[in-house]
């Protein structure tokens, strides 16, 4: 069974809308992914203006599926609506001041994401590429691991703490 790694590549588009309020003028969210194709830019560049927001197409990223993380992918296209998670980090040294820097179809890697404070935004997953995760997800999937029976503490007198047997008021043993 094949175990490396699958990847597509997706353009991310950002957008950078106007506020209107008193502690900041603008707020930068992920809004759409693009698969890769001869237009895909080789650095960020205006994809469209729409009133009070520009959308930037940026570079196509990897979405790569591992193994390890088929239990996860399974959960994200299993759900009612499942999602790509896009990292992304402000970059005042760059035009525009925003980077998407990786993408997941992983619930437990965009948690651990927002775990460590990134910035993550969740986009609904094309029903193609679902088909393609949980593809992927169903043939790596791990069998869960059988869960021992618990086993109780023991008194002194031989009787467990939970379900033993104990004195009844006449001497005879009785069930709790």
């Amino acid at each position: 069974m094949e175990t490396s790694p699958v990847t597509l590549r997706l353009a991310v588009i950002m957008e950078r809308r106007v506020l209107h309020n008193k502690w900041t003028d603008h707020a930068w969210e992920a809004r759409a992914l693009l698969p890769e194709g001869p237009e895909s830019p080789d650095v960020p560049r205006v994809f469209a203006q729409i009133d009070e927001a520009t959308q930037w197409l940026f570079p196509p990223l990897d979405l790569t599926l591992y193994t390890d993380e088929a239990d996860n992918y399974l959960l994200n296209v299993t759900a009612a609506e499942p999602r790509i998670f896009v990292m992304w980090r402000p970059d005042d040294e760059a035009e525009p001041p925003v980077r998407p820097t990786q993408i997941s179809a992983s619930y437990g890697e965009a948690a651990r994401w927002m775990d460590s404070g990134e910035k993550v935004d969740g986009l609904p997953m094309p029903a193609d590429m679902r088909d393609w995760v949980e593809d992927f997800a169903r043939r790596f999937q791990k069998p869960p691991e059988p869960r021992k029976p618990k086993r109780f503490a023991k008194t002194g007198d031989g009787n467990t703490h939970y379900g033993g047997v104990r004195a009844g008021a006449n001497g005879d043993e009785r069930e709790r």
